[in-house]
């Protein structure tokens, strides 16, 4: 059933006076669904399967023109509260029309194509909408995080604020609850309108100017997770998009009839965006949403919605199979069935082997299989993947030296003795019609003993970093190599990272890795994942590792011997002097995507030494 307009509008932006039944959900005031209020035919998701729209895997010249196919078929989007309860339902039909809508508005308020649109990216109708808005109209939709950490605020408005600069936006919209921060963020810029999706939604909708998308126009600006600097603007390419989601499709994950994508990603991040909306809006998939909160509050949800809903792509960071696995660990997999699983993606952060051999004890009394992890590599500059495993193979391990690492070098170790050698998952071969190159330190291709620094080429690469042709062209070189600032070897053709080159801590000729320090200490059973980061200075007297502790800890005497067992681990590792902080939790900085920000936590300890003297040595 394909509804008129308005007649949508009022089904996802209901009026804020009847909410007695509803609940905000992200940025959008959306009536819950639920067994008694609605026609039982909204209370479905929408199917895995169009019956009479052919299969089309991303063959498509513009993002507009996708949707428009998508619209004559009957998959869609599907949100669920954190207990798995659908609380809304939107078939691509529905959002094309909403979409127009919005596109209507956005010109109304003389918006024009090619200005940015910032939009606060939760995971809801709203933002879909909105996007595509933006798309129609020729706009470039901006997608910004939402606040993670309240405690955060100042750090949190002063970033939205960064982005609001430099992607010049002219519009900003976001959750009611979050218009505050955003306003504060906009104060003394001149934004053609600045309020909450509901207010948007009420304004009048005027004609569509004529326009028409070209492949070489952006699509969006996509702002990079910033775990080494400052976020930049990606900007995205109709071309690069398309491109990447066909390869994705087509090479990456072969996407078949019946598939379905079950996703807690946020929007933010390119994971989320490209993999778990764009993509699939691409290749017309039904798709199952968790918001990446409620993931953090019921992780067991997500796999409940694969079960339950037949799904078959999902994708997640290490940290969130490991989450899984320990909710298991306590309640249990009785009930799940994760058999049509066929491709368990992993992405996004280091992976952790030991990780994924738990999450394979647990579940695979419920149908999953080893062979379902697909390990795979990208980064937003290459609008999101570079390289797949290949599928129903499982990941591939090795193991190499910690002794020739240290020096550059590739030793392979199969003695699994995990104090003298260090285990890589392999993230596949690089996506067709791409090359990659590993380079040395002179920029000459590295010798096959040797890590080298990772150089990819291809039509998924962005056209550069908006408003900033300086750092556009340190990164993109004039014959379109990009220079991914990650580390990492082959091995038959595949591709193994090994680390970010920014983040590699040089110490009396040694090449130490942040992870070995932080994954040493997180064994520890007072210390949690992530409770560790390690860097290095510049203390005058040559280089000095640092590391940043997050205790929970209060009675002195605990936090003594807290420090006494990291001293231990750090010595172990052949640290002689190195520096040893204990800080609250919660403390340590992360990126817009959850990952650790080593550079920003080496910023907070050096400006907190400035400012009270020498850090304590141990």
């Amino acid at each position: 059933m394909i509804l008129p307009a308005h007649a949508l509008m009022q089904r996802y932006y209901p009026r804020c006076g009847e909410r007695d039944q509803d609940e905000i959900i992200g940025s959008a005031c959306v009536k819950r669904v639920s067994r008694t209020d609605l026609d039982p035919e909204l209370m479905q998701p929408t199917p895995s399967t169009n019956a009479r729209l052919p299969l089309k895997r991303g063959e498509f010249d513009t993002l507009p023109e996708a949707l428009d196919y998508a619209a004559k078929g009957d998959t869609g989007v599907n949100l669920y509260s954190s207990r798995g309860d659908l609380t809304a339902q939107c078939s691509y039909a529905e959002m094309r029309a909403l979409a127009l809508d919005a596109a209507g508005r956005l010109a109304g308020l003389g918006v024009r194509p090619g200005e940015a649109v910032i939009l606060l990216a939760d995971t809801n109708v709203a933002f879909f909408v909105d996007f595509m808005g933006c798309s129609y109209l020729g706009a470039l939709p901006t997608p910004a995080p939402i606040p993670v950490i309240f405690g955060e605020r100042d750090d949190y408005v002063s970033g939205l604020r960064r982005r609001l600069q430099g992607s010049r936006a002219v519009a900003a919209l976001g959750p009611e609850a979050l218009l505050p921060l955003l306003r504060e963020a906009a104060q003394g810029l001149d934004l053609k309108f600045c309020g909450s999706n509901e207010e948007f939604a009420g304004l009048p909708v005027a004609n569509l100017p004529s326009f028409r998308a070209q492949a070489d126009d952006l699509v969006y600006l996509q702002y990079s997770s910033g775990s080494t600097r400052h976020p930049k603007g990606v900007e995205v390419t109709q071309r690069a998009l398309l491109s990447n989601a066909r390869l994705i499709s087509q090479a990456g994950l072969d996407r078949r009839d019946g598939d379905r994508c079950t996703s807690w990603l946020p929007m933010y991040h390119d994971m989320g965006l490209v993999g778990f909306f764009l993509a699939p809006l691409l290749t017309q998939l039904s798709t199952d949403y968790l918001t990446t909160r409620d993931f953090a509050r019921r992780p067991m949800t997500w796999l409940s919605l694969l079960s339950r809903n037949g799904g078959t792509l999902a994708y997640s960071p290490t940290f969130g199979y490991e989450l899984c696995a320990k909710h298991a660990a306590r309640t249990g997999a009785e009930g799940l069935d994760l058999s049509r699983w066929r491709a368990a993606g992993i992405g996004g952060d280091m992976v952790r082997p030991q990780v994924l051999e738990e999450f394979v004890a647990r579940f695979s009394s419920v149908g999953f299989r080893r062979e379902a992890f697909v390990p795979s590599y990208g980064l937003a500059e290459a609008t999101l993947a570079v390289s797949f495993a290949e599928l129903d193979r499982g990941p591939q391990i090795v193991r190499l030296s910690r002794r020739a690492l240290d020096a550059g070098e590739i030793e392979f170790d199969a003695s699994g003795d995990d104090e003298s050698a260090r285990a890589f998952v392999g993230c596949g071969k690089v996506l067709p019609e791409h090359v990659l190159e590993l380079r040395d330190e002179e920029g000459a291709p590295a010798k096959a003993d040797r890590i080298g620094r990772l150089f990819v080429r291809g039509p998924s690469l962005m056209r550069g970093y908006a408003y900033d042709p300086e750092e556009s062209s340190r990164v993109i070189s004039a014959d379109g190599w990009l220079d991914t600032g990650d580390l990492g070897f082959c091995r038959e053709g595949e591709l193994f990272i090994t680390g970010r080159a920014k983040d590699l801590i040089l110490i009396n000729g040694r090449n130490v890795w942040p992870q070995d320090i932080e994954w040493a200490l997180e064994a520890l059973p007072s210390l949690r994942r992530g409770d560790a980061a390690a860097f290095s200075i510049d203390d005058g007297g040559g280089d000095q590792v640092v590391t940043l502790v997050q205790c929970r800890a209060s009675d002195p005497e605990d936090r003594a011997q807290i420090r006494a067992q990291v001293l231990s681990v750090l010595r172990r590792l052949g640290f002689v002097d190195p520096v040893v902080e204990l800080i609250k939790p919660g403390s340590l900085p992360q990126t817009s995507s959850g990952k650790l920000s080593r550079a920003k936590a080496k910023q907070n300890y050096l400006a907190q030494r400035a400012a009270g003297g020498p850090a304590p040595r141990p």
